[in-house]
């Protein structure tokens, strides 16, 4: 199929009898037709129950198609306004570039594109910095060093132009350099500009703006400090001095001079980055903000695609939660845009909420592992396969990266959004990630097999998201007597955390479906914008960059900051593998009387055996218990998986010997837990990722199916757990 569309919703999350907006980009820009579904399995497997949506009554559009661009990159906006209207200039700033010999950067401009005039400062294609000026009557200059800048190493650049003799200067000092080589360089000239007093524009850091509007020629690399004067003094009187280490968890540059000219950030750049005067001496921006100075620009960053609405959905009051998709078809193409529903504000709830882990979502929203990583089909142990929208996304890298990727600088990528379209989040979407047999499904494909298991079950459910989770705390579960994860919640904010602890010690029941769950901590972004943030500490971060910006918290694995996950749900991530998926053998401790209710009417003692994701019950990703890591004393392990391949690997920070396979090493296995709460509560843990994908078989009549409904029926249940009971 040829991929000719595709958008997304100014709302990942929306209450019944409210509006949601999509906005669309098609190539051909011919009409075409909007459905809103409910979706029900997205599995197109014919192995399982096939394909299901179910369109809502009078949600239908027909609309004319038309492209729009994605516009990527990031910069530093102080908007244009009379101060900006220079005679003379003087300026400056601090610059660690990450891609000196890339063409075009632009490390800042004052430009009036329609006039063609102003000042640019910028790096040329052999690395070397250049300034440009035109007063838009004809008079233009062009001053060049020979001197190239070293990658990731740290410079004072300085500018200074007096219109009163048409002189201009560009100069540049390394910044604690300890090479016998010189990387300074200077240069004067007269360039026969007059004044730029009557240029209308922005100041910008880290770019120009571009006549189609937006901006162009984006820098990689961290600024630091720019000063910007009305005179080709430094001491002359200021027009802004910009101090990046205030206001480090916003969107907002402060102007420290006095002048008020304030700016913001623009798509996003890395913020509580390390400055030129960092000395390893603090750890995080928030001991000593001024070592934290520096911004990272990526000609590649991402926080809003800024398309226009094309369409906008009123939603019933009475609409049921769940998750839906805006269906977009041209003839050509096929397309959905997925979106979850809560119930309306003040309409009844359900006893179940499903948690879809929208946060995990984001986190390989994009992702280019298939392509950019040279060991993907080594882990994996499968050629990958990519599906149309992965080829879309291999081919227009301006769509943004996951968590998972590197700049096209090669520095991690931290930061992720849902303001664009999200291609590996779509129904029918086969994943070279969801494993190398059966049904290839991953993260919200995956989910919709728990939606298609509830929807045969008949079991009402309302859903909440993990942004909503992380802004409105325990009170997003309110009414919820039991909480379902999806199969792969690996993503959590310490306010998404704090609010489990907090349902399950007032005695909410918690259903953990999936595996690798409750491993990385992140931060959204405090405007509510829906961004999300990792910091993947001493495993993907550079030396004293391991802080969240947007919280100041400390990043990484939950684990390694006494919060694992066994705490929560009793079992921890142990290992992954993505050949084929195995089964578990009961244990022991399901035969206790307070297990009975978890088996009644299974007399199986290998538990699923089959299965849609690689053929079994346990695969993709495993947890554990681990009675040292939280695990509680009286958990008991139902069952256990066994029998997997030595593809599976163990997790990086379990195993000192972390390359040896399952069969070698032997730790790898998932663990089926049940225990109850001290306030009458209870937890049930698969364990497994692929435990979702063997609910249908045989018609939804098999052991996999009957625990899970076994469980959900006893955990609505409003009765008291307590050790001991017999169900």
């Amino acid at each position: 199929m040829t991929k000719t569309m595709t958008g997304y919703s100014d709302k990942l999350s929306v209450r019944a009898g409210e509006t949601i907006a999509f906005k669309v980009s098609q190539a051909t820009e011919s009409p075409y037709q909007a459905q809103i579904v409910r979706l029900i399995n997205g599995d197109t497997n014919p192995a399982g129950p096939g394909y299901q949506e179910m369109e809502v009554t009078d949600a239908h559009w027909t609309v004319q198609g038309r492209y729009q661009a994605v516009k990527a990159g990031s910069c530093i906006v102080v908007p244009a306004n009379s101060a900006l209207r220079l005679d003379s200039l003087y300026f400056e700033i601090t610059l660690w570039p990450t891609t000196p010999k890339k063409s075009d950067q632009v490390i800042a401009s004052l430009w009036d594109q329609v006039r063609g005039a102003g000042f640019q400062v910028s790096i040329a294609q052999d690395g070397c910095a250049a300034l440009y000026l035109a007063d838009g009557l004809g008079g233009k200059g062009w001053l060049r060093l020979d001197v190239p800048m070293r990658e990731r190493h740290w410079y004072r650049l300085q500018v200074t132009f007096d219109a009163a003799n048409g002189r201009a200067s560009l100069q540049q000092s390394p910044i604690q350099s300890h090479f016998a080589v010189s990387e300074a360089g200077a240069i004067e000239a007269t360039v026969g500009v007059g004044s730029l007093s009557d240029i209308e524009a922005p100041f910008v850091v880290g770019a120009r703006p571009s006549r189609s509007g937006g901006f162009e020629g984006f820098l990689n690399g961290k600024v630091e400090a720019p000063v910007l004067t009305a005179s080709p003094h430094i001491d002359a009187l200021p027009v802004g001095k910009w101090d990046f280490s205030v206001s480090i968890d916003t969107d907002t540059i402060q102007d420290v001079s006095g002048c008020e000219n304030h700016g913001a950030t623009w798509q996003l750049p890395s913020r509580g980055m390390t400055g030129a005067a960092w000395d390893g001496s603090v750890r995080s921006w928030s001991q000593n903000p001024a070592h934290y100075g520096a911004i990272h620009l990526h000609d590649d960053d991402l926080l809003d695609a800024h398309w226009e609405t094309d369409f906008v959905w009123q939603l019933p009051a009475n609409l049921r939660s769940g998750v839906y998709a805006a269906r977009l078809r041209d003839g050509v193409d096929e397309d959905h845009i997925p979106f979850v529903v809560r119930p309306a504000a003040q309409a009844p709830r359900n006893g179940l909420i499903f948690l879809v882990p929208t946060a995990s979502y984001l986190a390989y929203a994009n992702e280019h592992m298939a392509i950019d990583l040279p060991q993907a089909e080594r882990v994996h142990d499968h050629v990958p396969v990519l599906s149309p929208n992965e080829l879309y996304v291999a081919e227009h890298r301006e769509l943004g990266n996951s968590l998972y990727d590197a700049h096209s600088d090669g520095s991690a990528v931290s930061y992720s959004t849902r303001l664009r379209p999200i291609l590996n989040m779509r129904p029918k979407m086969q994943s070279w990630l969801g494993g190398g047999t059966g049904s290839g499904l991953w993260q919200l494909n995956a989910d919709t097999h728990l939606l298609a298991w509830l929807e045969h079950e008949g079991i009402a459910f309302d859903c909440v998201t993990d942004e909503d989770l992380d802004r409105e705390g325990e009170s997003a579960l309110e009414g919820a007597v039991c909480l379902m994860t999806g199969t792969h919640p690996e993503y959590w904010s310490t306010r998404m955390r704090d609010a489990l602890d907090a349902y399950q010690a007032s005695g909410g029941r918690t259903m953990y479906m999936g595996g690798n769950g409750l491993y990385w901590r992140i931060a959204y972004h405090p405007s509510g914008n829906g961004a999300i943030e990792v910091r993947r500490g001493d495993s993907g971060t550079l030396p004293g960059e391991n802080y969240h910006a947007f919280t100041g918290e400390y990043g990484g694995l939950w684990r390694r900051i006494g919060r694992p996950p066994q705490q929560a749900v009793g079992v921890g991530f142990i290992g992954q593998g993505f050949d084929v998926c195995s089964y578990f053998r009961r244990m022991p401790d399901s035969n206790p009387s307070r297990a009975a209710f978890i088996f009644d009417g299974v007399r199986d003692e290998i538990i699923g055996d089959f299965g849609l994701i690689g053929g079994g019950a346990a695969g993709i990703e495993l947890d554990r218990a681990n009675f040292e890591e939280g695990t509680p004393p009286h958990a008991l392990i139902l069952a256990r998986s066994e029998n997997h391949t030595a593809n599976y690997l163990t997790s990086l920070d379990m195993l000192p010997i972390n390359c040896l396979g399952a069969e070698r090493a032997n730790p790898i296995y998932a663990d089926m837990v049940f225990y109850e709460t001290a306030a009458g509560g209870a937890v049930f843990s698969t364990g497994s990722i692929a435990w979702a994908g063997s609910l249908s078989h045989g018609g939804y009549d098999n052991n996999v199916a009957a625990i899970s409904a076994n469980v959900l029926k006893r955990f609505l249940h409003p009765a008291d757990f307590t050790l001991g009971e017999i169900s």
